[in-house]
Formats: C-alpha cells, structure tokens, sequence
C-alpha cells in the first residue's frame, strides 16, 4: 500500500464521520486529536467535472483504503497512506460509468490504483492545515495539494473535509477539452478510527 499525505486521509475522513462527540464549537486542535487512523468505508470521496453551458459530471470512488498518522507537535511529519481503486468510479449513468473506466480517462485495466503520498503538510490554523504530497495517477506521478479541516473527534473516530483541484491533462485524462473543464474538483468527507 503507499503512502498519502494528511490532507488525503483527512479528506476521506470527513465525508462520513458520526456528528457525536464535539459539535462544530467544540473542535479539539489537531494537537489533541494526534495519533494513527484507518479510513473507514463509510468516507466519502466525491468529485465534480464542470461543462460549458451547465451540467458536467458528478460522481464518487467507492473503493479505498488508507491510514494516517498525526504527529502531536509536529503536523510537518504527519504521514497519509491512501489508496483507491478508479474501477469503483460511479456517477449514477453506465455508459458514463464506462467511459470513465475505458482507456481513454482512467484506464482502470491497466492502472488499477490511484495513491496519493504526502511530503509536506503546513498547519494553516488550530483546525486547518495544507497537505502536500504526490498523487500517481494512469502512470504519471505530479505534486497536488488539499485543504484539510477537523470537522469531527470523540477520541477514537476523527473526520475531516477536505477539497482540492487536480488538472485532468497533468494525467492524459484531459478528454473532451474543452467542453469539459480540465479541473477536477474534489469534496471529500474522511472518516478514520485509531487503529
């Protein structure tokens, strides 16, 4: 499994933690929250491709797995394990659903794994913070980045949202430019439980 950086997990985090434990108000600094996770499967991963005129494509990654690790003091050397399987790609539409998955966007039967691994992670508040890392996609390796927020802790399960945008041509998936938006856009709700 590689390595992904915080921002990821904390990304996959926060699509489905439990609201139980701090409300909104009462959000405990990352400090407090440090120590190892594993992403649930109830994390969400959603993205969204923009077209000209309105519309675009809506969809989500169902398979993945991941763990991070959040160093207290030290959120520099926090560490995301994350990956997932672009075959789970759904947008509701089959025909959509497989072009996404043919060689011409994913090509999902010969690059089975997406993987994200941080490098560098810049605390941007008492609950914010900037993961930087390497994402592999289709065999192409670039640097991306994605902002974190604590939005959920009970002490065992934590969650973050996370969002960034990632440019489709950086990975030959730059189809249907430029009816289609070459960003990406991520909205991610990570959820993690100490391991």
């Amino acid at each position: 499994m590689t390595r992904m950086p915080v921002v990821f997990a904390a990304l996959l985090l926060s699509t489905a933690l439990p609201t139980t434990g701090h409300s909104a108000t009462n959000i405990p600094s990352l400090d407090e929250a440090a120590g190892r996770y594993a992403v649930t499967p109830s994390s969400d991963i959603d993205f969204a491709i923009d077209q000209i005129g309105g519309g675009g494509i809506r969809g989500k990654f169902g398979t993945f797995s991941g763990t991070f690790d959040l160093k207290p003091g030290d959120l520099a050397h926090s560490m995301v394990n994350f990956t997932l399987k672009p075959a789970s790609v759904s947008t509701g539409q089959g025909r959509i659903d497989a072009f996404l998955r043919s060689a011409a966007v994913f090509d999902a039967a010969d690059y089975n794994v997406i993987s994200f691994k941080s490098d560098r992670v810049v605390q941007t508040g008492p609950e914010t913070a900037r993961v930087s890392g390497i994402l592999t996609a289709k065999g192409r390796s670039n640097p991306e980045s994605f902002d974190v927020k604590l939005a959920n802790w009970n002490g065992k399960a934590i969650g973050f949202d996370v969002t960034g945008k990632i440019l489709r041509s950086h990975y030959a998936m730059d189809v249907g430019e430029p009816i289609y938006s070459n960003v990406v856009q991520f909205n991610m709700m990570i959820e993690g439980r100490r391991a």
